[in-house]
């Protein structure tokens, strides 16, 4: 009897049917060129974007920085020499004395509520100007601030002058090496208490300054800042780069000064 010959299941694995799904996973996927426009295209929406988020983030960081901390203002006159020369950069410490008191000797800049300042005569500036200096990413360049040292706070009695042509406050006379040595100061008398609230400042440039001492009596506030009008201490200058560096308040000054009676 002749037999046929026996299937095993080795063989039935070695043979697989036309229709055996396994054929379909071995077979490589079609593959869609991309064209490469595409790719660039791709590229560059990355970029602008990853540009634009740069550019949104330091908008709002300069915005916050500018509101909070630290604002930047523009020196446009002689009155500070030689501590500020005019065209100089500065930034301006917002915390004072919104969180941090006012000290004798501060730099401060300061809101021109009183009418000091003559109307402006400078041109208009467009929007875009105006927007970086909203921003914070230019400084404020207009004419409703002025910049001075403080001298005297609010209850102190500021004198000018002694037998030796100083200023004294409480009655200890100031040496005073941050006004202008190239010229000496002509004095103009004046003898004040310092309301509570407010307080009172002259230029470096003591020759050149239209302050607290010839707006004694003249005008409204009789030569006093109000405290709520300073916009903050100026702490450093940041151009021009050969002028960079810190603003003293010169503590060694007024360390000596009595606290007002």
């Amino acid at each position: 009897m002749t037999h046929g010959a026996e299937t095993g299941p080795h063989d039935a694995e070695q043979r697989p049917s036309a229709e055996d799904p396994r054929d379909d996973l071995d077979a490589p996927d079609p593959v869609d060129p991309v064209p490469e426009d595409k790719h660039r295209r791709g590229g560059l929406l990355s970029w602008i974007r990853e540009v634009a988020l740069i550019l949104v983030i330091s908008i709002v960081l300069s915005f916050v920085i500018k509101t909070l901390f630290f604002k930047a203002f523009f020196i446009p006159s002689e009155s500070m020499v030689p501590t500020l020369e005019e065209n100089d950069r500065i930034f301006v410490n917002l915390m004072v004395p919104r969180n941090f008191a006012l000290q004798r000797g501060d730099v401060v800049v300061f809101k021109d509520t009183k009418g000091w300042l003559p109307p402006s005569t400078d041109g208009v500036q467009n929007w875009f100007q105006k927007s970086l200096e909203f921003i914070g990413l230019l400084p404020d360049t207009s004419q409703q601030y002025l910049v001075k040292r403080l001298i005297g706070l609010p209850g102190d009695h500021v004198v000018c002058c002694d037998a030796q042509q100083r200023v004294t406050v409480n009655g200890v006379a100031l040496v005073e090496p941050y006004v202008n040595p190239a010229e000496v100061p002509r004095p103009v008398p004046f003898d004040v208490v310092v309301p509570a609230g407010e307080v009172w400042v002259m230029g470096d440039n003591r020759n050149h300054s239209s302050d607290s001492r010839f707006h004694n009596a003249a005008q409204p506030g009789n030569g006093f800042i109000d405290e709520k009008d300073i916009e903050g201490q100026a702490v450093v200058i940041a151009w021009p780069l050969n002028r960079l560096g810190t603003l003293s308040n010169y503590p060694s000054t007024f360390s000596s000064i009595p606290a007002p009676h």
